[in-house]
């Protein structure tokens, strides 16, 4: 049955703070008439907005198309798309949350909020839905299996409040440097950190001979806002690279790694650099979803940057590499180097386990057995594979060995994130029907880019690789409610820590990491060490 609850009443229960009491809706196979509904359903689907330049619309293109015709022929329901901008996700989804108007699939990096929400009766528990209709789930099941779908099972309770997409590649980030400055200044490719640091100050100083007229413009390291994420190499290899599994979970809780010890060397030595003049000086002014740093890299202005895997190759001919090329010539490429060793002379890199983003449904939702089928069928090997590559002849082309070569498309055909990623919700990385194709395909994904540039960017994000373990231990209620204040003020912390004086960045780091702490980072801390103790006693490693 349906909930008597309006979505108006659930979001003034909402608003004021108030629980929602829980709402039962019978979910069963036996509504479906050979799979299929007997009347229309109808759901409404979370998409990201990435504002791209030239992009199609997000809810109304051919790929959003193909799954509504798809899921109305196959099931009888009808879907809808809501938009939702990516680098605003998390407040969006708190604000629609909040109003009781969140689509009946969501999808969010935030677990936290899903959390806040859950425990205020605003989130559908998902476990008799995953666990009582595996028969006509083949294909979530097959693809995400126990581990993504039971990753968040509160070990208590039973109760699952999202499911875990599944990352097809554990390629995270990767540094990259000019090809053609270091050949031109007759540089190796830097190997250690004096190294890269060498390199850095050698473009400085060769600024005009590199740029010209345009050396006033030189930025011989560039990192973003987001420090944790854009250094996270650099700052991880201040980490010691044997640290239990009980420290890395205790302090682990933002992925950014910002209360891990050893992460504020890393920092100092990003605020060196920056007040040697070896970094971009106004990087901290541009928020998320600005493009001005893009742009620098496509005018030929930057030399080196760390950043996602795969980054300068992505968009087809909007890639930063392909304007790069046009604006400066063939020869100018970015190239993968792996300089930031740790302690043991390795390059460890700490990837989470298989997860993505979580996948949860509001109390809003009144169709959770079509939004299940909807899980299904873009969980199917068929369907993730159409969505990623398109059509042959117009976004791929088969080469002789059977490998995928992806090529620019245009208009409609424009995929607005990497494989389409923002509709293969449950599926992150390129993940064909034949997994011997998806290994020959990975390197010719990218249009315009030398397979043999990719090759190796995937070898590095591969190399010393230091998996995380689902330690779950439960609700830690000091994190619900805190991931967007906590993840701003780490964010400042870093910016202002790395453009500090130098002879001030103990102070800055070490106020800026107070207040954290004081606003509900040692709460989070202090409740993971006591639970952690208490699910697994004195072990520090675990299996």
């Amino acid at each position: 049955m349906r909930s008597s609850f309006s979505k108006k009443a659930m979001a003034v229960l909402l608003a004021a703070g108030m629980t929602l009491p829980m709402m039962a809706v019978n979910v069963s196979a036996d509504e479906l008439t050979d799979g299929k509904f007997a009347e229309t359903k109808h759901i409404t689907v979370e998409v990201y907005d990435r504002g791209n330049d030239g992009g199609s619309d997000p809810t109304n293109n051919k790929y959003t198309k193909y799954i509504q015709d798809q899921m109305l022929e196959r099931y009888n329901v009808e879907v809808e798309f809501v938009a939702v901008p990516r680098w605003t996700e998390v407040e969006q989804i708190n604000n629609l949350l909040a109003a009781g108007d969140a689509p009946d699939i969501c999808v969010t990096y935030d677990y936290p909020t899903i959390q806040t929400y859950a425990n205020m009766g605003g989130v559908l528990d998902l476990s008799s839905y995953v666990d009582d209709n595996k028969d006509i789930l083949p294909n979530l099941w097959d693809w995400l299996g126990e581990t993504n779908l039971y990753w968040d099972k509160d070990p208590e309770s039973g109760t699952i409040w999202a499911i875990e997409a599944k990352l097809a590649t554990s390629n995270r980030i990767n540094t990259f440097v000019r090809k053609d400055w270091l050949d031109k200044l007759g540089l190796a490719e830097p190997t250690t950190k004096q190294e890269f640091e060498d390199m850095l100050i050698a473009f400085r100083d060769n600024a005009e001979t590199l740029l010209g007229e345009d050396a006033d413009k030189m930025v011989p390291y560039s990192v973003s806002y987001d420090v944790g994420w854009r250094a996270a190499t650099l700052l991880e290899s201040f980490i010691d690279p044997d640290i239990s599994d009980k420290d890395f979970y205790i302090y682990g809780f933002d992925d950014r790694k910002f209360t891990e010890p050893g992460v504020k060397e890393g920092v100092r030595l990003l605020n060196k650099w920056y007040n040697d003049g070896l970094m971009w000086k106004d990087f901290a002014l541009y928020g998320s979803g600005d493009t001005t740093e893009d742009d620098m890299m496509k005018a030929g202005y930057v030399g080196a940057f760390t950043h996602n895997w795969d980054y300068p190759y992505r968009n087809g001919e909007d890639s930063i590499q392909t304007n790069l090329q046009r604006m400066v010539g063939e020869d100018a490429t970015y190239v993968v180097i792996d300089p930031f060793e740790d302690s043991k002379g390795t390059h460890t890199k700490f990837v989470p386990g298989p997860i993505d983003r979580k996948i949860f449904f509001p109390a809003t939702n009144d169709e959770p057995l079509a939004s299940m089928l909807y899980l299904d069928f873009i969980s199917s090997p068929e369907v993730i594979e159409y969505l990623q590559i398109g059509d042959e002849g117009v976004t791929h082309n088969v080469l002789d060995d059977g490998a995928v070569e992806v090529i620019a498309a245009t208009g409609d055909d424009i995929q607005n994130s990497g494989f389409n990623i923002d509709y293969t919700i449950t599926c992150n990385g390129l993940k064909l029907v034949d997994e011997e194709q998806t290994l020959k395909s990975t390197a010719h994904s990218y249009a315009g880019i030398d397979p043999a540039q990719v090759e190796h960017a995937n070898e590095v994000a591969n190399t010393d690789l230091h998996v995380g373990k689902n330690v779950n231990v439960g609700t830690i209620e000091a994190e619900e409610g805190q991931g967007p204040a906590l993840s701003e003020k780490k964010d400042v912390v870093f910016d202002n820590a790395v453009i500090a004086p130098s002879e001030e960045f103990d102070s800055v780091w070490d106020a800026g990491m107070e207040d954290y702490l004081s606003s509900g980072g040692q709460a989070i801390i202090d409740e993971r060490t006591e639970k952690f103790e208490a699910t697994f006693g004195d072990v520090d490693m675990l299996p």
